[in-house]
């Protein structure tokens, strides 16, 4: 009874193994339009047999994987993209896309199943292409043969392409076809693989696709955009995007941020154009120093001054009271306007916070290094009233150098009412009293008209004839002096 017993197990127990070990190695079951990823086990003279997945391997025609260039470019192990079109008895028939000639109730399983089918463009018609299908005429809309806007549908006679049937009535009578589905099928699976490389730092060659207000957008691969905002465009300042970009246009940028965006699978990406390259304040010791004459390109004008961009990104500012020597500036945009070219010296650098000193005077170079070579007191000249003040007139006696006629002096005048006509704009004829080169001021007198030896210093010039104003002066008090 028990060797009986145990005579009875055995069966039992190998039984059970044998079909859990079918049951582990049983493989997937396809149909007819299921598109499966296979790897190629055996390369033939016209098939290739590919591993489905399934008990049965399945085949493809070695002549439908030929490239451009008439080669077949792959090896054992390669992993195919392909799709069920048919199942005949063990055999599983595996194709990029149905071709050749067939009959209706193939092309009504791709419709069904949404296989490809192979069709050649025939001719453009109003509104479309006409495609042949199988030996069947179909119908694609002219916006269905590309996924951007066909000018000419013409160039796309005599081309051959894969497409989707989307319409299928009356037994294949009236067929309708895109191939626009295919692409942006093939488009989305690029997208997807290009974001699972992505992350913020990488850098890539990019091409400007759109340009707005605030930035540009940029294709940086497999149709994926970011966006550049202005500020993120150079290191020195710019008004609008157009300014350093053009449709098209290839450029240089780096990621900054990845987000979620709104629509389904799609992501929000944060260009810049600028970080591609080094901030240009990190080496700003190395490149300037105190004392360096520069020209720069002015900027912005504010009522405080002018700042001007010695190299790109590295901007300076000139205060109001470094503007000049020679002019008293009122409003900066009286001497300088924006885009205009300045000659500057560094005056102070300051790297943490991002600022430079300029001027625009010491550039020019200070009149008053020489000037007690060119004026000695007692010596005689003509100047230009600039400013009459209550307590005397400011005198120009040349760009950036400006006496004081005092009031207190005037009255020493033989006729203080000739001084006191005397306009804003009009010549006057001065003696240099006191020079005060530490305070940069002159203290002038009226001219001696007694001094017949100095008629000769009325002019700038000493070595040229007196001036005409000097002249009509002389001729003035002598006709003055008959009279008395």
């Amino acid at each position: 009874m028990t060797e009986e017993s145990n005579n009875s197990s055995k069966p039992e127990e190998t039984f059970a193994q044998l079909f859990d070990s079918y049951s582990s190695n049983e493989k997937r079951k396809v149909h007819i339009g299921d598109k499966i990823t296979g790897k190629i086990i055996s390369i033939g003279k016209d098939t290739v047999f590919i591993d489905a997945g399934t008990k049965t391997d399945g085949v493809v025609e070695k002549s439908e994987l030929i490239d451009d260039t008439g080669e077949f470019p792959y090896v054992v192990g390669d992993e195919l993209d392909l799709f069920v079109v048919s199942l005949r008895g063990s055999e599983i028939v595996l194709s990029k896309a149905i071709s050749g000639i067939g009959g209706v109730a193939i092309l009504q399983d791709a419709y069904d199943n949404h296989i490809p089918v192979e069709g050649k463009v025939l001719e453009a018609i109003k509104g479309g292409l006409v495609v042949e299908v199988l030996k069947r005429r179909a119908f694609c809309p002219v916006s269905q043969i590309d996924r951007l806007y066909v000018e000419r549908p013409e160039e796309y006679v005599g081309k051959t392409f894969n497409f989707i049937i989307t319409e299928f009535v009356q037994e294949g009578k009236n067929i309708v076809v895109s191939r626009r589905i295919l692409l942006d099928q093939e488009a989305q699976r690029a997208k997807e693989e290009f974001y699972q490389g992505l992350e913020s730092g990488s850098v890539y060659n990019g091409k400007v696709t759109r340009i707005a207000s605030y930035g540009a957008f940029v294709d940086i691969g497999s149709g994926v955009e970011g966006m550049v905002h202005v500020s993120e465009m150079s290191w020195s300042r710019i008004g609008s995007p157009e300014e350093i970009l053009g449709m098209g246009e290839s450029v240089r940028v780096k990621v900054l941020g990845v987000e979620p965006g709104a629509g389904t699978g799609e992501k929000k990406i944060s260009l810049s154009m600028k970080q591609v390259d080094e901030d240009p304040w990190n080496s700003v010791q190395g490149s300037f120093k105190y004392g360096d004459k520069l020209k720069g390109k002015a900027t912005r004008c504010m009522d405080y001054g002018v700042f001007v961009e010695i190299a790109p990104g590295i901007e300076g500012l000139v205060h109001i009271s470094e503007m000049s020597y020679t002019k008293r500036v009122i409003k900066p945009m009286d001497m300088v306007e924006p885009g205009e070219m300045v000659d500057v010296m560094v005056k102070e650098i300051d790297p943490d916070r991002k600022r430079i000193s300029l001027s625009m005077k010491d550039a020019e170079g200070d009149p008053w290094i020489a000037v007690k070579d060119r004026y000695q007191a007692g010596k005689v000249i003509e100047g230009v009233v600039e400013k009459k003040e209550r307590f005397g007139y400011f005198v120009v006696l040349e760009p950036g150098i400006t006496g004081l006629l005092p009031k207190s002096k005037m009255n020493n005048y033989y006729d203080p009412s000739i001084l006191e006509k005397k306009k804003e704009g009009d010549a006057i004829t001065v003696t240099i009293e006191e020079i005060d080169m530490e305070k940069k001021k002159i203290t002038l007198a009226p001219g001696d008209s007694q001094d017949e030896d100095n008629w000769g210093t009325f002019t700038k010039d000493t070595s040229q004839p007196m001036s005409s104003l000097g002249e009509k002066l002389k001729q003035a008090m002598q006709k003055k002096d008959k009279k008395s």
